[in-house]
């Protein structure tokens, strides 16, 4: 069975001033404690490439924490307002780490401030590039690019923003497993060039960590399909992978799939998946089982603790709250939903 595009983070739109100004230093500093805990849950050990109980358990990423996220300023409104069992859930997405989408012109300046603000908090930011030309096949996140020649353009400025500060990158949601499974729009070898331009820019940096990404288990089962495109797209300069990015596949799923597809491609290739709301799995009732599924959960929080040599990090790609796509009542793709925060907040596990 086929899978419907992932649908990545999309344009998020600006907060309201309003909200703002409601966040103080004491919510500020209780995201960040509350952030470096959540870093340190680590995921279930026993699968392949567990750690051994001889060997040493590596230090966990303290990755950063977007003080003034959607959720982090809609947990200080609703203080503001005498809702705070809602704050406390909201705190459970606003105080953790969340990747930062880079997906408009000229992503200079916003890489520098996350990376600077991330330094200067001795924590790494997670960033999501995110402008390939045809992005989304012209479905709900289209969008990037103009040209080719643009987005190398783009890609010289992202990897030079950087500089020599420590970064995750994640490259370009869907792009791979999109061209794979059927995409019209897109020239296949431009494509995976300008996917492997962009790993080769980005893996110069000194202290970046990139992974491209590879769609999810349940989009392209057979991950041989996959081989292929990613090495034409500069897997072998890459520190990996990145699976389930948007999407509700099962840690145990996701990451079983990920030891295959490592394997396929050789070379001993580590992956990252995205942990963001697969803590009740995929949906199974009716209708999508990727825009906006209802009753799901926030997953396992970010952390590089995995007890897994070959899975990286668990990490929060898509921002949980924000939308889909207009769907079952939702706003555009990647504007802020709080009612939907709210449920992946409330059903969590952890």
């Amino acid at each position: 069975m086929s899978q419907p595009t992932v649908r990545s983070g999309g344009a998020r739109p600006r907060p309201r001033a309003a909200l703002r100004r409601t966040v103080r230093s004491g919510l500020l500093a209780a995201a960040l404690l509350l952030g470096a805990a959540a870093s340190g849950c680590a995921g279930a050990p026993g699968t392949p490439g567990a750690l051994g109980a001889s060997e040493s358990v590596p230090q966990d990423t303290a990755f950063w924490v977007e003080p003034d996220s959607s959720a982090a300023l809609q947990a200080a409104e609703w203080r503001r307002q005498g809702h705070t069992s809602e704050a406390l859930l909201m705190d459970r997405i606003g105080g953790r780490a969340q990747a930062v989408w880079l997906h408009d012109e000229g992503p200079g300046p916003r890489v520098r401030a996350v990376t600077g603000a991330a330094a200067g908090a001795g924590r790494v930011p997670v960033l999501v590039a995110y402008y390939i030309p045809h992005r989304d096949c012209g479905d709900h996140s289209r969008g990037g690019a103009a040209s080719a020649a643009e987005y190398r353009l783009w890609i010289e400025e992202f990897a030079a923003a950087i500089g020599d500060r420590a970064a995750y990158v994640i490259v370009e949601p869907d792009a791979v497993a999109r061209e794979v499974a059927g995409c019209d729009m897109a020239d296949a070898g431009e494509r995976y060039a300008l996917l492997a331009h962009a790993v080769d820019r980005l893996k110069a940096r000194p202290n970046t960590k990139v992974y491209l990404d590879a769609g999810n288990a349940d989009w392209i089962p057979d991950e041989e399909r996959l081989v292929t495109p990613l090495r034409q797209s500069g897997i072998a300069k890459a520190d990996g992978f990145a699976l389930n990015v948007s999407n509700y596949q099962t840690d145990a799923v996701s990451s079983a799939y990920g030891h295959r597809l490592a394997a396929s491609i050789g070379g001993a290739k580590h992956f990252v998946v995205d942990s963001s709301r697969n803590g009740n799995g995929p949906y199974t009732g009716d209708g999508s089982t990727w825009c906006n599924p209802p009753g799901r959960a926030l997953g396992t929080p970010p952390t590089t603790l995995t007890g897994d040599l070959a899975l990286d990090a668990y990490l929060w790609i898509k921002r949980p709250g924000e939308s889909d796509g207009t769907c079952r009542g939702g706003p555009e793709a990647g504007e802020w939903w709080p009612q939907y925060a709210l449920g992946l907040a409330s059903r969590a596990k952890s």
